[in-house]
C-alpha cells in the first residue's frame, strides 16, 4: 500500500506537534538540574541525588529500541500517543512525591515514555515527509536541542525560586496537552502498522537487566554496601550473566534489538566508545555544577541556571561550525581529537575550583568544556553513521545513542556516589567526632545554608567543593583516556550520493564524494 500523502499545511501543523513532543523530552532534565539542591533539602536522601537523573535516562534508554519496534508493529500513531501520555503521568507522579524513592521511580516511569516520544519523532517524521524533501524538516527539530538546553535551566531556576519544585513536573502539562491534541488530529492518517514486526522480549530483558545491575554497582559499592560485599558481588555475577547471555541471544534473534554486527567496524566501536564518554562528560557537569554554584557560589536556582549559558551557547555554536566545516572540507578527524583535549581540559580546570572561585572563572572553564562537548556531540554519530552500511543507518544511530545514554547513566551514577561520599566524608572530618555529614547534608538547602552560622556555612561550603573537586577529576581523567581513542579513528571519506548503497567507503573513494551531504 503505497504512504499517506500529507499536504504542506499538515506536515507544518504535524511538525509542530513533533517539536514540541522533542522539547519535552529534551527539556525535563535541564529544568530538573537546578531544582535538584531543593528537592533533595525537601525530600532527603542525598545518596539517591544521582538516581534521579539516572532513571530517567536508564529507563528512557532502554525503551527506545522497543518503542521503535511498536512502531512498526502497531503504528506510529497509537505508539506515539501513548508514550506522550506515559510521560505525561510519569509527571503528575514525580510533582506529588513525598520521599527520594517514589520520585526516582516516577522519573523512571517518565523515562519510559521519553524513549517513546524520542524514537516517535523521528519515526513519524520519516512517514509523512519525502527523503528529498526531510531535511528542512529535520533542521527544525535540531533546532530544539540548543533551546532546551539554553532554556531549561532558566524555567527550572525560575519555578524553584518562585513556585515550588514540584512545578519542574507540572509545567509539562500544558505543553504535553497540545502535543497530544496536535498528534491525535494530524497523524489519523498514519497507517495502523504491519502486524509484523518481531519485538525482542528476551534481548530487552537481558539488556534491561545487566545496565540496571551494573548502575546499582556503581550507585551502591562504597557507600550502601561494601565492595565484597554479597550484594555486590551478587550484583556483578548478575551483570556478567545478563551480559553474556544478551550477547548470544542478540547474534541468533531473528530481529534483535540492537544488531551486534555494527561493533564489528573499527571507527564504528571508537565513534561508539566516545559517545560513552561525551555522555559522562556531558550529564556530570549538567548534574554536579548547580550543587556548587548554588551552595558555594551563592546563586540563585535561576542564576545557576543562567550561569550554565556560557557552556550551553560554547557546545551549540561549535557544533553548528564544525558541522558546516565538514560538509565544506570532507575531513573530520581532528575534531573529536581537538573536542577529548577541550573536554579534559575543561573538566581539569572545574577540578581546581575552591570556595573562593568567582563566577566568571567559572563560566571561562564552561566555554572550554563547551567547546570540547560541541567538537564530539555531532561528530560521533557522523562518524558512527558513515561506518556502517547504508541498510544499517537506523541500527548504527540507535546503538551509538545508546552508548551516549548509557555513558550518561554511569556517569551520573559513579559520579554521584564520589561525589556523596567525598562530601559527607569531608563535613565528618572537619566537625570533629560530633559530625555527622550524612545527616546534616540530605537535609540541606540553599536557603538553609544561608540561616547557618558563618562556620558551620563554610564548613559545608567546603565539603561541597570537595565533592565537586573529586567529581571532576575523576571526569578528567576518563575524558583524557578519550583521547587516546580519538588517536585511533581512522578518516574514512564520507558517504556521497554516488556512494555504494551497502558498504562504507573506503580510503580510495575521491575528494569530490568525500564533500558530498553530511548527515549527522
Amino acid at each position: 500500500m503505497a504512504p499517506p500523502r500529507f499536504s504542506h499545511r499538515e506536515i507544518l501543523a504535524t511538525t509542530a506537534g513533533l517539536a514540541i513532543a522533542m522539547l519535552l523530552a529534551m527539556l525535563d532534565n535541564m529544568i530538573v538540574a537546578p531544582a535538584l539542591p531543593t528537592i533533595l533539602g525537601d525530600l532527603g536522601g542525598l545518596n539517591h541525588l544521582a538516581w534521579v537523573t539516572t532513571g530517567y535516562i536508564l529507563a528512557s534508554t532502554v525503551a527506545t529500541p522497543i518503542w521503535g519496534k511498536l512502531g512498526d508493529l502497531l503504528g506510529r500513531r497509537i505508539t506515539f500517543i501513548t508514550s506522550i501520555a506515559i510521560f505525561l503521568i510519569g509527571s503528575v507522579l514525580c510533582g506529588m512525591s513525598q520521599n527520594m524513592a517514589e520520585l526516582v521511580g516516577f522519573r523512571a516511569l517518565q523515562g519510559l515514555g521519553a524513549g517513546g516520544l524520542m524514537v516517535g519523532v523521528m519515526a513519524v517524521l520519516a512517514e509523512i515527509v519525502p527523503p528529498r524533501e526531510r531535511g528542512k524538516y529535520q533542521g527544525v527539530m535540531m533546532a530544539v536541542m540548543p533551546a532546551a538546553m539554553i532554556g531549561g535551566p532558566l524555567v527550572g531556576g525560575f519555578i524553584t525560586d518562585h513556585l515550588n519544585w514540584r512545578w519542574a513536573f507540572y509545567v509539562n502539562l500544558p505543553l504535553g496537552v497540545v502535543a497530544l491534541a496536535v498528534c491525535w488530529f494530524t497523524l489519523a492518517k498514519l497507517p495502523r502498522g504491519t502486524g509484523k514486526a518481531r519485538i525482542d522480549w528476551t534481548g530487552s530483558a537481558l539488556l534491561t537487566t545487566w545496565i540496571t545491575a551494573l548502575v546499582l554497582i556503581t550507585s551502591w559499592g562504597g557507600t550502601e554496601y561494601d565492595w565484597s560485599s554479597p550484594q555486590i558481588l551478587g550484583l556483578a555475577a548478575l551483570t556478567v550473566a545478563a551480559f553474556v547471555a544478551f550477547v548470544v541471544v542478540e547474534r541468533r534473534a531473528a530481529e534483535p534489538i540492537m544488531p551486534l554486527t555494527v561493533f564489528r567496524n573499527r571507527n564504528f566501536t571508537l565513534a561508539g566508545t566516545l559517545s560513552f564518554i561525551v555522555g559522562f562528560a556531558m550529564f556530570g557537569g549538567m548534574t554536579f555544577l548547580p550543587q556548587f554554584q548554588q551552595f558555594v557560589q551563592g546563586a540563585s536556582a535561576t542564576n545557576s541556571g543562567l550561569l550554565l549559558m556560557p557552556m550551553m551557547v560554547a557546545m551549540m555554536v561549535t557544533s553548528l561550525a564544525g558541522g558546516a566545516l565538514i560538509s565544506r572540507t570532507g575531513h573530520y578527524r581532528a575534531l573529536p581529537i581537538a573536542g577529548t583535549v577541550l573536554m579534559a581540559a575543561g573538566l581539569a580546570l572545574f577540578a581546581t575550583m575552591g570556595t573562593d572561585t568567582s563566577k566568571t572563572v567559572t563560566a571561562l572553564y564552561m566555554v572550554v568544556l563547551g567547546l570540547g562537548m560541541g567538537c564530539l556531540m555531532q561528530t560521533t554519530m557522523l562518524i558512527a553513521q558513515n561506518s556502517a552500511p547504508l541498510r544499517d543507518i537506523g541500527a548504527a544511530t540507535g546503538a551509538a545513542t545508546f552508548l551516549r545514554n548509557m555513558g550518561g547513566s554511569l556517569g551520573v551514577s559513579i559520579l554521584g556516589s564520589i561525589y556523596a561520599h567525598t562530601l559527607t566524608g569531608s563535613i565528618t572530618s572537619n566537625a570533629g567526632p560530633a559530625g555527622d555529614g550524612g545527616d546534616s547534608a540530605a537535609r540541606m538547602t540553599p536557603e538553609l545554608l544561608r540561616s547557618l552560622p558563618e562556620a558551620a556555612r563554610h564548613l559545608f561550603q567546603q565539603a561541597v567543593t570537595d565533592g565537586v573537586g573529586a567529581v571532576f577529576t575523576w571526569a578528567a581523567i576518563i575524558a583524557a583516556a578519550g583521547l587516546l581513542v580519538a588517536l585511533a579513528i581512522r578518516h574514512v571519506p564520507l558517504r556521497g550520493f554516488a556512494a555504494d548503497k551497502d558498504q562504507p567507503q573506503d580510503a580510495g573513494d575521491t575528494p569530490t564524494e568525500a564533500k558530498a551531504t553530511v548527515t549527522a
